[in-house]
């Protein structure tokens, strides 16, 4: 094959290992998310408490596993982020969680196709001093038949993952040679049933 004109790494990411939490396992990251939230710079009226956690399949990239969660809130708003951790010889070890909050739910957004939590994990150094933020993206498909995900940048596919559950976890390159991230959806026969750009401009924002 000839050179690749766009050089960025690509499905850098280990598919998934394992199904999503359960009994011992999601008890203890149960704990190391719920002691993130705890420490969300937010008013703690406006997020109120957590009620029950969805987790997202797991991904390993650059030696760590991470483990998405979100847990609506009993003010109406969201908590979102992961617990990650070092795989380990015998057991998990050196527990990482981070979380966040808001308001901008899928209840509220009847038009939305995909919800969708990202955050980044990482930088990945490409050519000529550029780099790319590695992305942990995290969703639910909001319409039926959804069988993959994928992450697109400038069109190059950089990822994909199953859906669990109807529950998908990304990790991509983003915002590399001022390009951005898109989330897509597809069903079993390979047709395209939604789209969702990581970028979003300001005027759309306001």
């Amino acid at each position: 094959m000839p050179p690749v004109e766009r050089f960025v790494c690509r499905f850098a990411a280990e598919p998934p290992q394992e199904g999503l939490p359960h009994g011992a396992w999601a008890q203890t990251l149960q704990a190391e998310f719920l002691a993130a939230c705890l420490r969300v710079d937010a008013d703690a009226e406006e997020v109120g408490e957590a009620r029950e956690i969805q987790w997202f399949p797991d991904r390993s990239w650059n030696g760590r596993t991470y483990v998405p969660a979100t847990a609506g809130t009993t003010t109406g708003g969201e908590l979102f982020g992961y617990v990650s951790f070092v795989p380990g010889e015998h057991e998990p070890e050196e527990f990482e969680a981070s979380a966040d909050f808001t308001d901008e739910t899928a209840d509220r957004n009847p038009d939305w196709l995909i919800d969708i939590s990202e955050e980044v994990i990482g930088t990945w150094r490409g050519e000529g001093g550029r780099s790319a933020e590695m992305t942990l993206v995290w969703g639910i498909p909001l319409i039926g038949n959804a069988r993959v995900a994928t992450a697109e940048l400038a069109g190059l596919a950089v990822d994909q993952c199953a859906t669990i559950q109807d529950r998908f976890t990304l990790i991509a390159p983003d915002n590399y040679r001022s390009d951005y991230l898109d989330v897509k959806l597809w069903d079993a026969d390979g047709r395209e049933l939604a789209s969702e750009s990581l970028y979003v401009e300001d005027d759309e924002e306001e």
